[in-house]
């Protein structure tokens, strides 16, 4: 009997890529809705102040003006939104809190229109002091973004050594906890280091806007969306409009873009309000330079205790880190927990104790962004390990593997176990780097780093539906969302694997809340693993069922039966199933289909609840060249690589690792939105660095392994996340081999460079 070719780990082609090449793939902003009007938004040009008065009635008079949305139009909603905390209004009710916070918004015939209106309403402000840093926002007497009453709040179940806990302090919204083994540990260290460092705030850059179409006539309220997490923000927008969930419907096109920026509401509120008011569709896409002022990565300042025996081995680990929230908590608390998790790294420690608060400045709000708070705890941790190796006379590598925990150890007490082999990564990336048999030319040295992320979700729930029709077409229907990743084609091949077919059989169902399987979101590397075992079950019991019905034609048992391309094969023969269809159910046909559900268990003894679905790692080397005389760092060679398990598309697997690595490069020497006096000075497209194509390294290899230890389907792993986080403190670390000089701030600018030089070795008179 000849194997059939899998479809699984092919580089057949990606399922959007025709429509993507030719032009004809549909995203947000390319619909188009008869009677469709325009909004605009007013936004605050202060860091803080009170709004005195908001006058808007020389706008309504501009000719194309249908709606002019206030804080008087807000009654009868919950017209506040966010994550755990609902702080964010849908415009400003009695302060702004940040340059660009929205006051008032426009419904006009055009665009220029609502421009004009803009111009001719009349706020009043009474302008109070800014909190532009987190040092500011927690000095003594500082003014208080959210004074008396705090916005309402919630602190998700923790397990064992974990808690967290709402408006601890001024400023701070969220502080979250941890701690295992016992301090007493301290006593017994031969070794004891301590250091700060500095973690920059990037936007995330998505091609396509923060972009909503919504249509609010009638009973129902139905939205086109830019977002990553179509069910969870139809559930928002039903709290904030006070209306069932049934009454509300997202349809998510192709998504340009998120990186995470695109969770929650964003640009819902106020086209759904506007559309309301109006009685028309409204369309509300925000400028690249309006999504500078809407949501930003998390600046964080990290402060990193480590205690270690003489001979190298860890022993504890204390941490704080403050992380810059911006005016607004959006998602910070989960940034929180993880960054606080993650920071003891992928090494064995008998103590850890660790905190990671959320501070509220007067700046961009912050939320989640790719590797979500494993690249600040990557950053100081990973570059802290190598400062210790020197300290010590060690070599870094040996440093690692020394305290590396083993494939299959619990990362903490009641935790999953690590499920990739992390020894095996490393020597894969230091060799490729050439890392053990290097020389030592002047200004030149290599790095290594690790990066490390619990990835899946916690608790995160994933449905998926999978049907089959007459002729042997699959559709596959999920609510994760196409975002560039790749996940339609990833799913259509876990289904064809299982069902037999090969990959062009297989379509990908657009998403939409009312007809598609829910989803908890597109996030967390979560889409191979968590919704990949519900697709994967789906498959299955479809398999089942057409198994069934041919047994019940052949006169076999089902397991007698295996799938081949919409035949059955029993013993030598393969029957096909469309004659079979037809004589049952005729000349209409047939679908059989299946439903799958998959979710981790809970588990209190896990400390965020439930136990970890599996650890997204990175590994990263970096070989270096530095001018010392202006410090400028030249990247010659860049090594990357994640373990995928098993990857279902090589292709794939190797554009979002790549595109991850290369992201981690830019924030490494480019990347940071740069305030002054509380002011963004460099939030527009022209003014905002990122790497271009001369800025990159001359040689820049990837490696995806597929050690095969992965929970998803076929043993495979998410991707796209864990090749950013090392990349950063990898380049740090070879700077610092190259030249002596340490730096501890984000990104590695040449001036930053160049005065870590002179730290190291002044010059002489």
């Amino acid at each position: 009997m000849t194997a059939r070719p899998s479809a699984f780990g092919s580089t057949a082609p990606r399922k959007d890529a025709k429509l993507k090449v030719t032009g004809a793939a549909r995203y947000t902003a390319d619909v188009t809705l008869p009677g469709m009007l325009h909004a605009k938004v007013l936004r605050s040009p202060h860091a803080h102040a009170r709004l005195v008065t908001v006058d808007a009635r020389r706008a309504r008079e501009v000719p194309g003006v249908h709606a002019v949305l206030t804080r008087d139009d807000l009654g009868g909603l919950d017209a506040v939104f966010g994550y755990f905390i609902k702080d964010q209004p849908i415009v400003a009710t009695d302060r702004v809190r940040h340059v660009g916070d929205p006051v008032a918004a426009v419904a006009a015939e055009s665009e220029a229109a609502a421009l004009e209106a803009l111009a001719l309403i009349d706020v009043e402000y009474e302008v109070l002091d800014a909190v532009p840093d987190v040092d500011a926002a927690l000095a003594e007497g500082a003014a208080e973004l959210f004074p008396g009453d705090k916005p309402r709040g919630v602190v998700p179940p923790y397990g064992a050594g974990a808690s967290a806990e709402l408006w601890p302090r001024p400023n701070v919204c969220y502080e979250f906890r941890y701690e295992t083994g016992s301090e007493d540990v301290w006593e017994r260290c031969d070794h004891v280091f301590e250091d700060t460092f500095v973690f920059s705030r990037m936007n995330h850059f998505h091609l396509e806007p923060f972009v909503t179409v919504a249509d609010a006539r009638g009973d129902r309220i139905e939205v086109w969306s830019s977002t990553q997490n179509p069910f969870p923000l139809r559930k928002e927008i039903a709290r904030v409009f006070r209306v069932e969930e049934s009454s509300v419907r997202v349809n998510v096109p192709f998504v340009g873009g998120g990186f995470g920026a695109k969770h929650n509401c964003k640009t819902e509120p106020v086209a759904i309000l506007l559309s309301k008011l109006t009685g028309r569709p409204v369309r509300h896409c925000l400028t690249t330079e309006e999504g500078f002022l809407t949501l930003s990565q998390h600046a964080a300042v990290l402060r990193v205790r480590t205690g270690l025996l003489a001979d190298g081995t860890f022993l504890a680990r204390e941490s704080e880190v403050l992380l810059d929230a911006g005016a607004y908590t959006d998602g910070s608390p989960l940034v929180a927990e993880k960054a606080g998790y993650r920071i003891p790294g992928p090494y064995r420690w008998e103590h850890v104790r660790s905190s990671c608060a959320c501070v509220m400045t007067s700046t961009t709000p912050a939320g989640p962004f790719r590797g979500f708070g494993a690249t600040q705890a990557t950053w100081a941790s990973e570059s802290q390990i190598d400062m210790i190796a020197r300290r010590l006379g060690m070599d870094p590598y040996d440093l690692r593997v020394k305290n590396l925990r083993a494939l299959g150890e619990p990362f903490m007490p009641g935790e999953s176990g690590i499920d990739s082999d992390l020894v095996e990564g490393l020597d894969l990336v230091a060799a490729e780097l050439g890392y053990h048999g290097r020389g030592s030319a002047p200004n030149r040295g290599m790095g290594l780093a690790i990066g490390f992320k619990d990835g899946g979700g916690v608790n995160k729930p994933a449905q998926a539906r999978v049907k089959v029709n007459a002729t042997g077409q699959v559709f596959v229907s999920t609510g994760a969302v196409e975002i560039g990743q790749g996940i339609s084609t990833a799913l259509c091949l876990v289904a064809a694997e299982v069902l037999g077919v090969p990959p062009e059989r297989v379509s990908y169902a657009p998403v939409s809340t009312d007809t598609s399987p829910f989803d908890q979101g597109t996030n967390a590397s979560s889409g191979m693993t968590v919704m990949g075992r519900a697709v994967q079950l789906a498959a299955e019991q479809a398999r089942d069922r057409v198994l069934e019905f041919a047994s019940g034609h052949l006169g076999c048992e089902p397991a007698d039966l295996e799938l081949v391309d919409w035949g059955v094969r029993l013993k030598e023969t393969v029957h096909p199933l469309p004659p079979m269809v037809a004589a049952v159910f005729g000349g209409t046909g047939y679908e059989f289909s299946g439903d799958g559900f998959f979710k981790a268990p809970n588990s209190h003894e896990a400390p965020l609840e439930a136990p970890c679905v599996f650890w997204e790692i990175g590994w990263a080397g970096a070989e270096v060249e530095v001018d010392p005389e202006t410090g400028a760092v030249t990247v010659l060679k860049l090594v990357a690589s994640g373990d995928v398990g098993r990857a279902a598309n090589k292709l794939v697997v190797r554009g979002q690792e790549e595109g991850a690595a290369l992201m981690g490069y830019g924030q490494a020497l480019f990347e940071e939105m740069r305030y002054e006096d509380g002011v963004l000075v460099n939030g527009e497209a022209l003014d905002y660095r990122v790497p271009m194509a001369e800025d990159l390294p001359a040689s820049f290899v990837s490696v995806s392994q597929e050690q095969g230890h992965g929970p998803g389907p076929f043993g495979s792993k998410g991707a796209g996340e864990g090749t950013m986080v090392p990349i950063a403190a990898a380049i740090a670390n070879a700077v610092q081999d190259a030249t002596g000089a340490r730096v501890t701030t984000l990104p590695l600018t040449p001036e930053r460079v160049f005065r870590a030089l002179r730290e190291v070795a002044p010059p002489t008179a």
